[in-house]
């Protein structure tokens, strides 16, 4: 019996540009520039549920979305950290992690098909990731 490998759904790969690997998970950006807005996929196949993971896995998953967490709100100075593994589009697990603020576009709505998204510009992309990714590597150097 041969294990299959970890791939990420396509629209996953579509909307998401991959930032990072940590134990568990791949760290992907949403391209939408209109929010702070995360994406943790595990690297776990045929996986939709996290109670789908094993009890390690799901504390890892928890350490990970933890640390994140409180990173981005620490990095962006939100008003609110909105967690969600919705998965009614796209089954393989993943949880979206964005940062809420009082006066965007949506507060206090969510922010799930409410408006196209907005991909960043190169520019404001190589802006964020100098930002985050240094203080990313820091955080999970040692997890």
């Amino acid at each position: 019996m041969t294990e299959k490998t970890f791939t990420l759904h396509p629209q996953l790969a579509l909307d998401g540009i991959e930032l990072a690997e940590f134990p568990l998970c791949k760290l992907l950006l949403c391209n939408d520039s209109a929010y702070p807005w995360f994406i943790l996929v595990p690297k776990v196949t045929d996986i939709s549920e996290v109670y789908q993971l094993d009890w390690q896995q799901q504390q890892q998953l928890l350490n990970e979305s933890s640390l994140l967490s409180e990173l981005l709100m620490q990095v962006f100075v939100g008003d609110k950290m909105n967690v969600a593994a919705l998965g009614n589009v796209v089954e393989q697990l993943h949880v979206h992690h964005v940062v809420r603020f009082k006066d965007d576009a949506q507060w206090p709505k969510p922010i799930w098909g409410q408006q196209a998204l907005t991909p960043y510009s190169d520019e404001a992309l190589t802006t964020l990731k100098a930002k985050l990714l240094p203080q990313l590597a820091v955080i999970f150097a040692d997890k």
